[in-house]
């Protein structure tokens, strides 16, 4: 069984339904051989990291940047991780109150480090809420399983 990781900061209500959208569309009756699994970034470790065959992130845009929470996980599995997950499958979902570039690009900034490879654009969901958000992260989490379950990462 092929495990998609979701690390996702989610404290807010909407955030937390954008991660259970996410979870909903890796978990999809279509999907089989992938485990999907949802961790808050404090409760996940290099060895979950390195367990996964491809990864979703999730953050806030937090005055231009990733959520502290994410930082914090990156900060622990940065070194641990550098040289056993190369080439890593990942994609990236934001939920932004500005524009998100600023998250974007430190987020990538960490994982070009990491020699993870994106597998699709990021998803940033920009200003005021809207549920297609929801269907966005649905189809998100939909695709990375798919595309885990195929072999494609």
């Amino acid at each position: 069984m092929k495990r998609l990781l979701i690390v996702a900061h989610a404290p807010s209500p909407n955030t937390k339904r954008m991660l259970d959208a996410v979870m909903r569309g890796a978990t999809s009756e279509d999907i089989s051989g992938v485990d999907a699994l949802a961790l808050s970034p404090f409760d996940t470790g290099p060895d979950d990291v390195k367990a996964a065959g491809a990864l979703i992130l999730g953050t806030t845009e937090n005055l231009g940047y990733m959520s502290g929470a994410l930082k914090d996980f990156f900060d622990r599995c940065y070194y641990p991780c550098l040289e056993e997950t190369q080439g890593l499958a990942y994609a990236l979902y934001i939920r932004a109150g500005q524009d998100g570039t600023g998250t974007r690009r430190a987020v990538e900034s960490i994982t070009t480090g990491l020699r993870w490879r994106a597998v699709q654009e990021p998803l940033i969901c920009r200003g005021q809420w809207n549920d297609t958000f929801l269907e966005q992260c649905e189809e998100l989490g939909q695709a990375m399983a798919a595309g885990l379950e195929a072999g494609i990462f």
